[in-house]
């Protein structure tokens, strides 16, 4: 799927439905690309320097639209990271002046760990008239990794697995994170005082709450040591003794509200998940069908969301309640799928968290005529593999007996890819250069 154009011709829900879910995924991505929303937010350039500075899935697409937006006659500089294969080709004739490096996401890697460290070091020795522009998206939380002293890049490889394992919801997982790091939860603007600093953000968490995207590098975190302390035990996750006992004690907390540093600073948010299912339900209603959001903050076990999806597009197929057919339900947020151990020699499944609403949503419609549905991740990959999500039919049950494959099976080892791959029905689109997150589409006809 080409995420920067949208088709001009709206493919009919009845004749081609799966076409016509991917058509609205694709008009909620093209609402989230950097280079249409940008424009509004950068601010004049400064007397002094300019650098830009920046982490996340977008990050590439990001630096490319500060690119294209920016004077040719001002001063610009800088560093971003995002993640492997997620640059997207350079436009002819733009000139590259941010330089765009890759790194490991969902867990980090050594690549990441120097990135942070020359973003780090780029931050110091800046003058109040300077100007500090950092792009800020999801996943940067993975790829802009500094360890807190103390911690190796191996113990936050793993602390990130156990975290990512546990089914903690991602405010948790970024609370822990921007304690165990050096650059999270606002250091980096503090490293960058005094010069002033100016966040352009895409959201990918419910409620867009910027200190959660990313860790929130430039912004002060109102969390503390103790809070982190408590996520790590109720999720039991595994943390050095020596580090157990400095945020104990709190001796890694981060920079807070009303800190001095962050006076001036700005932060925009260019782009967010309920604007993308908006543009969808517009794409909706263009097409003749009424268009319901149930909301852009839903978290929970993929199966069990997809589990409740199932119920209410049951209840419009046979009842027409709470809404009324012909329609297209949407939703977004974040997700969580906590990954079953399996017994020793079974293969990890491969998926996920759209994949696995998908499974939970087949399994609970049984085939329920009249309603189709799509769900994928909006950076175009589902988790580690190289698909955004899966679609699901009246016949996709029925298609997987034929193969003898049971859902619940696939369900029970987290196997997205290997029940709906053979069923050709895995939605690949390749990195979208964008990320807000979860999109969920229903088709009820």
């Amino acid at each position: 799927m080409n995420s920067y154009s949208l088709g001009m011709t709206t493919p009919n829900p009845s004749d081609e439905p799966r076409r016509f879910l991917e058509h609205l995924y694709q008009a909620a991505v093209r609402r989230a690309l950097p280079l249409h929303n940008m424009a509004a937010f950068l601010p004049p350039p400064p007397r002094g320097r300019t650098i830009v500075l920046g982490a996340g899935k977008a990050g590439g697409s990001m630096a490319q639209a500060v690119e294209a937006l920016w004077p040719a006659d001002a001063p610009l500089e800088g560093l971003v990271v995002t993640r492997y294969h997620h640059i997207p080709p350079r436009p002819a004739g733009l000139k590259e002046r941010i330089e765009i490096v890759e790194a490991s996401h969902p867990v980090p890697d050594a690549a990441g760990l120097e990135a942070a460290q020359r973003i780090l070091a780029m931050a110091h020795g800046l003058t109040k008239d300077d100007l500090v522009l950092c792009l800020i998206s999801g996943g940067g939380s993975a790829l802009l990794t500094s360890p807190a002293e103390g911690l190796t890049l191996q113990d936050k490889q793993r602390i990130n697995q156990q975290l990512l394992d546990s089914g903690a919801n991602i405010a948790d997982m970024n609370c822990v994170r921007k304690h165990l790091s050096r650059i999270k939860g606002g250091r980096l603007a503090a490293a960058c005082a005094p010069a002033k600093v100016v966040t352009l953000t895409i959201s990918d968490v419910p409620g867009d709450d910027p200190s959660i995207i990313a860790s929130g590098p430039t912004v002060a975190d109102a969390t503390s040591c103790a809070d982190a302390v408590a996520i790590l035990q109720r999720h039991a996750i595994d943390v050095p003794g020596a580090i157990a006992s400095l945020l104990e004690q709190g001796a890694l907390e981060t920079p807070k509200p009303g800190d001095g540093r962050f006076a001036g600073h700005e932060v925009h948010l260019i782009a967010t998940p309920q604007q993308s299912l908006e543009a969808a339900a517009r794409e909706a209603r263009a097409a003749g069908l009424e268009a319901y959001i149930l909301s852009d903050e839903i978290e929970g076990e993929s199966r069990d969301v997809g589990k409740v999806h199932a119920a209410l597009a049951r209840a419009v197929a046979r009842r027409g309640q709470p809404f009324r057919g012909p329609c297209v339900i949407l939703s977004g947020g974040e997700t969580t799928v906590s990954v079953k151990r399996q017994a020793e020699g079974v293969p990890r499944g491969r998926g996920g968290r759209a994949g696995e609403f998908c499974m939970g949503l087949a399994q609970a419609l049984q085939g329920q005529a009249g309603v189709w549905a799509l769900a994928a991740d909006t950076d175009g990959i589902d988790g580690v593999e190289d698909n955004a999500g899966a679609f699901v039919g009246p016949d996709t049950l029925a298609r997987a007996r034929v193969q003898g494959m049971k859902v619940d099976d696939f369900l029970g080892r987290n196997d997205a890819c290997g029940f709906f791959g053979p069923l050709g029905d895995l939605v690949v689109t390749g990195p979208t250069h964008t990320n807000v997150n979860d999109f969920r589409a229903m088709l009820v006809l």
